[in-house]
């Protein structure tokens, strides 16, 4: 990707190369072009608020007084976090006539606090419900990819990817309850994050599932998404020395994650351990039972159905015909879960994860393919079957390591104009350093 990182946009406006009110400025004209995405990509555009706080932020650079190096970069925020003064509608109708937030999310105040500029709110699925990122409301902004062909941008995060892709902001805070950073970073040739959940807060964030959700960020590159997570997690703004791949220790899994991978993504997963083995690093296929015992611990229903029940029952008493009927379907399975079965989710949830760490030991991370697919066309979800059958496998990768309470990033294994692929690194709770550094190596070696 030609388009500029967040590291290269700090050290040229040091420089003086360019100006945040420059990167606003052209950011805002590829909202505004009508031959683009813009209008499928935000929901609301920022332009006056962001025009003035680059003014700013060009002034206290040039008095030495920038709060950060990356103070004055235009990023997005998805319609799912609380900006003040805004409307946090989730992608829905549902909340048109909500009471604007008074205050900010912590992660947007986090964002603003280290002097990042937002640009807009980005469209979404609606309520964060659905990997795929199609939304009956706002339009579906089109992937990357074949654009002719109009594809999925997948989601939820959908506006997220492609203010990115498209040069609309330069960085992206989204999502990620189930694969939402990560499966449209993969679809698009980006790069999507997925912290250890705890370490963001997520209040002002509308919830989908208090106990899967984590806030993340999609950009172009890994020291991209470790500088905006730095942020985020209240620690320093900079990306961990990169680590080369040689000694690694990378465990594929044995397991229905590598399953029903089509052409692209199978030739390209084969491709990229091939570097990694010959780069030095030690490649074994293992069994993980932890991972194989997740669908019969969530047959139930899971965790997402009826959690978002219980933050969704009295508006569908108000406004169910107002829901997008397959989010509306997805969340009404939380009345088919009684409490003895959450509460045996939960137990099972937690010793899977103690099972999980155990056999991790022995290894450095967790490597297979963040999706199985590449990106579907929009037209194929027309039919209710289809848009199931789909939106299960596409969130089936990713959403193992939330429930596994991980942390992953989803890096390019293919560049444009091959179809966009993504391979997913993963390690335990709490190894969010680690991965970054390990994923910083393994990104340069498949550049």
């Amino acid at each position: 990707m030609t388009a500029p990182t967040i590291t290269r946009l700090a050290h040229d406006l040091a420089q003086g190369v360019t100006t945040s009110e420059k990167l606003v400025e052209d950011c805002l004209a590829r909202i505004a072009d009508p031959a683009g995405e813009g209008t499928t990509s935000f929901v609301h555009v920022a332009k006056d608020q962001a025009i003035m706080a680059a003014r700013a932020m060009d002034q206290l650079r040039k008095s030495g007084s920038a709060p950060t190096p990356f103070a004055g970069i235009p990023i997005s925020i998805k319609d799912l976090f609380d900006i003040a003064g805004e409307q946090t509608r989730a992608g829905s109708v549902v909340l048109k006539d909500v009471t604007p937030a008074s205050a900010d999310a912590p992660a947007v105040a986090r964002l603003k606090a280290a002097g990042f500029i937002v640009i807009g709110r980005t469209n979404m699925t609606e309520f964060a419900f659905s990997g795929i990122g199609i939304n009956p409301h706002y339009g579906t902004p089109k992937n990357i990819f074949d654009r002719n062909t109009a594809r999925v941008p997948g989601g939820s995060s959908s506006g997220a990817a492609i203010s990115i892709t498209d040069q609309m902001a330069h960085g992206a805070l989204g999502t990620d309850t189930g694969g939402s950073c990560r499966i449209p970073a993969a679809f698009n040739a980006i790069v999507g994050y997925k912290p250890t959940a705890q370490r963001i807060p997520t209040q002002g964030a509308f919830p989908l599932s208090t106990t899967l959700d984590s806030i993340g960020p999609l950009a172009r590159s890994v020291a991209c998404c470790a500088v905006l997570d730095a942020a985020l997690s209240g620690m320093p703004l900079q990306a961990p020395t990169p680590r080369h791949p040689k000694g690694l220790r990378i465990a594929v899994p044995k397991a229905y994650v590598m399953n029903d991978m089509d052409a692209d993504v199978s030739a390209a997963f084969s491709a990229s351990l091939k570097k990694l083995a010959d780069a030095g690093a030690i490649i074994s296929e293992i069994a993980f039972p932890e991972i194989d015992a997740i669908p019969a611990a969530n047959a139930k229903g899971g965790f997402a159905a009826p959690e978002s029940l219980t933050s969704h029952s009295i508006l569908i008493e108000k406004y169910a015909d107002l829901y997008d009927k397959r989010v509306l379907s997805r969340i009404q399975r939380g009345h088919e879960q009684s409490a003895v079965d959450y509460i045996e989710l939960v137990r099972s949830r937690a010793q899977i994860i103690r099972d999980f760490e155990k056999r991790m030991a022995d290894y450095d991370c967790l490597a297979y393919p963040t999706v199985p697919i590449i990106a579907p066309p929009i037209s194929a979800f027309a039919d209710d079957a289809d848009f199931t059958r789909l939106n299960l496998l596409v969130l089936r990768n990713p959403s193992v390591i939330n429930f596994l309470d991980g942390c992953a990033i989803s890096i390019p294994m293919t560049r444009l104009p091959a179809a966009p692929t993504g391979l997913m690194l993963a390690c335990p709770s709490g190894h969010d350093s680690r991965l970054f550094a390990l994923a910083g190596g393994i990104e340069a070696l498949l550049a």
